[in-house]
């Protein structure tokens, strides 16, 4: 989602916490969620570990529970961490690239279902194929192939109205 901003996603931005990237100046490396991925690596490896450990009991007894209580505990202690940084440092600072996202939204093929039941699924069909063929707007399409009017449109593609 941070991808971009040219040729990626670009859907949010996330803070600039370091200066760029070793190799594309400007970018905006995502040190949080990466940092957060290798925390979650290291909590995979300690639940094999008290898996592991919880398996070698023999009669109720159990002489792995101070290193199956020890992994737990800091597993826990890690994703407890792990989710303050990333709530704190990325998640409470990111910006949504708002216009990207209804670009998007706009040009995407689904809208084009809440056609159907005016238009019928064949004539939704073709102008969501004229629409993606030509780099257009659903709505745009629509405007043109059929006799509904940009007030009828606007309701009916309205993804907040959809959902």
């Amino acid at each position: 989602m941070n991808s971009g901003p040219v040729a990626g996603l670009a859907e949010i931005q996330l803070p600039a916490l370091q200066p760029g990237s070793s190799i594309m100046p400007g970018k905006i490396n995502p040190v949080i969620p990466e940092a957060v991925i290798q925390v979650a690596t290291q909590v995979i490896g300690q639940d094999l570990i008290v898996t592991m450990s919880g398996s070698m009991g023999n009669f109720q007894l159990n002489v792995m529970l101070p290193v199956i209580a020890y992994n737990l505990l800091y597993a826990i202690m890690l994703i407890n961490r792990a989710a303050r940084l990333l709530a704190d440092n990325a998640i409470a600072s990111l910006r949504v690239n708002e216009q990207r996202l209804a670009a998007m939204v706009e040009r995407n093929a689904i809208l084009a279902t809440a056609l159907t039941p005016y238009i019928g699924y064949d004539a939704a069909a073709r102008i969501v194929k004229q629409a993606m063929k030509e780099g257009r707007s659903t709505k745009a399409v629509a405007l043109e192939r059929t006799n509904l009017s940009v007030t009828e449109l606007d309701e009916l593609l309205d993804p907040q109205h959809m959902t």
